[in-house]
């Protein structure tokens, strides 16, 4: 018996015996820096050589886990990772290790050092603990969680994922208050919550379970440079807490295609700018495929943006979220906001949120000027190029006290060469200055009294003269035989938006926003006279909160603009006051793979009637690496028809209006509906992210002011349209960084645009139905000083135009019926020295493209066939700038 019972716990030792031992095993993970497929076999082969019992190396988090026995130093492990060329948070690489791995293995190595990773793992206090989590309902779960389990006091910590706790050692203990943080669904260092638990968690607060404890959680950061209201984990100056469409979004490297949005939106960050001359927002997207930009014409040298195939004039152009591009000032608007002052761009393919207004019909692209700074900063950048164009910006962003910060945007240019490429006798580009000064004042005390505010002022004065060589604008233009061009604008603004979230409740929040602005224009285009003024009140209130949880949120508000216009066209005055009130509500739903946001508004528009806009957006995770998007949307707008169509005004055209009773120039309002779906796909490529998205958007008019220039090469006629008119744009792009630093981005654009004009239907002019594009950037590593080269380039190919009908004009005066194809080349070599100075050296058409005879019978402006506004292709050919970016 006694044999017996010995065998029996014998066997009972032996049988716990691996599982006690297991139980010894130390767990450890640390950061270790790699790149591909190669570094993982690499890192682990050699933690498990070094003694690790089991070594799982994550490329996406940067982290080597370790399972090791007691008597084994993980630091001689992490020694012997780096003897193998790789970085990590305890020993660094020699040189020659580093240099002798192959190239796909060469990771960045400046942007965390050893001595930083260290500080950051082992600095936390005695009774603070390691808590995942995402948002401000996570912070109110886990303090209260704290407080239930016998703590006298709990703060959770969202930037740095730790809870600090104070409680008495006889009543309770750290281990039982972590143990009830778990069971509430948020896993901490020492316990993980069950599957099932975190599940039931809302959406906003699923943090991601893969990030290792110490590391920084993505999602409390602003995700891709928007942060929703219920987001409240931002640091002081850099990042705001978000008041929908009143604090606003802040940077992010790069350009990003948002993956947490339900719209299709590309975050376009300031360093991506950098990669070409970017003198002011129309040069902004020479790096981005899904803007087309296009000059206008040859005598005033503006451009135009296009977007799914339409005008500019199609798109919500917005600043601060606020009405900026249109109206009067949408033939030149561009100009007016400088590259320098741009802190990111927020571009929505499709229709927008209804919280914006309803004149997004093909999408909207809204900028946020320069408002953040981690410590006061000015900066100084100087521009000039080869032919005549000088630049100058100076910005300023500091910090006034905790609360209060603000900015200062000065910038003047100007141009003064005369350049004639083409030997027509007509400028290429506008001579003229501009003189556009901003100050913006933040106020931010979101976290106490949840208050915060924005308040600008902006002031633009900017004078052009273009033509013939030789003019003199001085002189009235009927005393002179020379043919010019003068363009003089003013324009004031000022804003202001205040925001409150209300206490105790992060998910609810309360904004105003409110604008005036004045537009005036003054010129003449040969013997004919164009002026306008336009005074623009905009106001918009938008409350937002839950339903039951963050998982359901709705929005609903009021809004107010009102236009006061006053053209003059030759012996014409046109004067209109456009007022109009709208409502409007918007309900999001969001669960772990899908979310949709469904909105509609109502406006009482005292000229085109009561508008109904209805907008969809939904968004479907197949996989975490697939999404599909859908929308669909209704937009309605006003047409300025003289304002939009000036590069027609340097020619000998007589422009017809054929009123069809409506209120506005006799016309009725432009009406048109837009369907989109998209596909993105992420995987990895060469051991790194690599992404294609494919999207098609149809637009649909209901009701289009059609601007005809085929019924006759003299006439510029106006009419509403009659029958159908359409827009059907695909587009798909790729994404890849074949090598370290080397960055690639190719993309396809097919366009099918077409109207029914009063001589049937016909492809929209100015419209390639194929457009191709290839962007290449590449960048040498820092050096100990900061310092590094980039080399940027971008290929733009686009197919032939359909060109207006000039059948009746004398043969030598008559243009093809379709552009030949053409390719434009733009390169640009920059050389930061250190983390304060940069210069900058860039070619633009570098193919030298240009079209020949861009102006229609430039010999005799004045006589019946001369048109300056049948432009399809670049009007200068190669030209070189350099530039001089200094930071105090």
């Amino acid at each position: 018996m006694k044999l017996y019972i010995s065998r029996t716990i014998l066997g009972v030792f032996l049988l716990c015996f691996p599982f006690v031992f297991a139980q010894q095993l130390s767990h450890n993970q640390f950061k270790v820096r790699g790149n591909c497929e190669m570094c993982k076999e690499r890192i682990e082969k050699t933690a498990k050589k070094a003694g690790a019992k089991t070594a799982k190396y994550s490329i996406d988090s940067q982290t080597l886990t370790l399972e090791t026995e007691p008597n084994v130093s993980t630091d001689n492990i992490l020694k012997e990772v780096a003897k193998a060329g790789h970085d990590n948070e305890k020993f660094q690489a020699e040189d020659a290790d580093y240099k002798a791995l192959p190239a796909c293995c060469h990771y960045e190595r400046d942007d965390v050092t050893p001595a930083a990773a260290e500080h950051k793992m082992h600095s936390k206090a005695e009774n603070e603990f390691y808590v995942k989590g995402n948002c401000e309902s996570c912070k109110a779960r886990i303090e209260k969680a704290a407080q239930d389990a016998g703590a006298d006091s709990a703060e959770w910590s969202a930037e740095k994922q730790t809870v600090t706790l104070s409680f008495n050692t006889e009543k309770t203990s750290a281990d039982a208050i972590l143990k009830k943080i778990a069971e509430v669904g948020h896993d901490n260092e020492k316990y993980k919550s069950n599957e099932s638990t975190y599940k039931n968690l809302p959406s906003c607060c699923l943090y991601d379970r893969e990030v290792p404890f110490g590391e920084a959680n993505p999602k409390v950061h602003f995700e891709e440079g928007k942060e929703s209201a219920h987001d409240h984990a931002a640091s002081n100056n850099h990042q705001e807490k978000s008041i929908d469409g009143v604090t606003v979004t802040a940077s992010k490297a790069a350009t990003s295609l948002s993956k947490k949005e339900a719209g299709l939106i590309f975050n376009i960050d300031k360093k991506e700018l950098l990669k070409a001359a970017c003198c002011n927002l129309s040069e902004s997207f020479e790096t981005n495929a899904t803007v087309d930009v296009s000059f206008s014409n040859a005598v005033t040298g503006t451009k135009q943006l296009k977007m799914l195939g339409l005008d500019q004039k199609y798109t919500s152009l917005t600043k601060e979220l606020l009405p900026e591009i249109r109206g009067l000032a949408s033939a030149y608007g561009l100009n007016f906001i400088p590259g320098r002052w741009i802190e990111s761009i927020q571009l929505t393919k499709g229709g927008s949120t209804v919280t914006n207004g309803y004149e997004s019909i093909t999408g909207q692209i809204n900028t946020e000027l320069l408002k953040h700074s981690e410590k006061p900063e000015t900066s100084l950048n100087l521009f000039a190029d080869f032919n005549g164009r000088t630049e100058a910006n100076i910005t300023s962003v500091s910090n006034i006290d905790d609360k209060w910060s603000q900015t200062f945007l000065l910038h003047g240019n100007g141009t003064f060469g005369d350049t004639d490429m083409n030997d027509d006798s007509f400028l290429d580009r506008p001579k003229g200055t501009q003189l556009n000064a901003a100050y913006l004042l933040n106020y931010n005390d979101l976290e106490k009294s949840g208050f915060g505010s924005h308040f600008g002022i902006n002031f633009i004065k900017d004078e052009r003269t273009a033509g013939q060589i030789g003019f003199d604008k001085k002189i009235p233009q009927a005393q002179q035989s020379l043919y010019g061009v003068g363009i003089d604008i003013s324009r004031f603004q000022v804003w202001n938006k205040t925001g409150y979230v209300f206490k105790g409740k992060p998910y609810q929040s309360l904004g105003w926003m409110n604008q005036y602005t004045f537009h005036q224009q003054d010129s003449f285009f040969g013997l004919r006279n164009y002026s306008g003024k336009q005074h623009t009140y905009y106001s918009n209130l938008i409350f937002e909160s839950i339903l039951g949880n963050t998982n359901h949120k709705y929005k609903a508000g009021a809004s107010f603009m009102y236009d006061g216009y006053d053209e003059n066209y030759l012996a014409g005055n046109f004067k209109r006051n456009e007022i109009v009130p709208g409502a409007f509500a918007e309900y999001t739903l969001t669960g772990l793979k899908y979310t949709l946001v469904a909105g509609a508004r109502v406006d009482f528009h005292n000229l085109a009637g009561t508008q109904f806009t209805p907008r969809l957006n939904f968004k479907y995770d197949l996989t975490p690496q697939t999404i599909l998007r859908l929308s669909a949307g209704r937009g309605f707008r006003t047409a300025n028809i003289f304002a939009e169509s000036q590069q027609y005004f340097a020619s000998n055209r007589t422009i017809q209006i054929l009123e069809n009773g409506g209120n506005i120039y006799g016309l009725k309002p432009e009406i048109a509906w837009n369907y989109g779906a998209s596909l993105q796909q992420e995987f990895k490529l060469f051991g790194r992210k690599s992404s294609i998205v494919a999207d098609f958007f149809r637009t649909d008019f209901q009701d289009q002011v059609m601007v005809d220039l085929d019924r006759s090469p003299q006439l510029l006629t106006f009419y509403n349209l009659e029958g159908k008119s359409f827009a059907n744009s695909f587009q798909t792009q790729w994404d890849l960084m074949p090598f370290k630093n080397f960055e690639l981005r190719f993309a396809y654009k097919y366009y099918d645009v077409q109207a029914d004009y009063l001589s049937g239907r016909r492809a929209v002019p100015f419209m390639a139905k194929h457009r191709g594009f290839v962007n290449a950037a590449y960048s040498t590593n820092k050096n100990d000083n900061g310092g590094f080269w980039s080399f940027d380039t971008t290929l733009n190919i686009v197919g032939k135009q359909r060109l207006p009908d000039t059948s009746s004009n004398p043969s030598e005066f008559q243009l093809r019926a379709y552009s030949p194809s053409y390719a434009v080349l733009n390169a640009q070599i920059s050389r930061n020295f250190n983390k304060k100075i940069r210069a900058y050296l860039g070619g633009e058409n570098l193919t030298s493209y240009s079209q020949n005879n861009a102006i229609v019978d430039f010999k005799n402006p004045f006589g019946n066939y001369f048109d300056g506004g049948m432009v399809y292709a670049p009007i200068m050919k190669a030209n070189f700038y350099v530039g001089l970016d200094v930071t105090f």
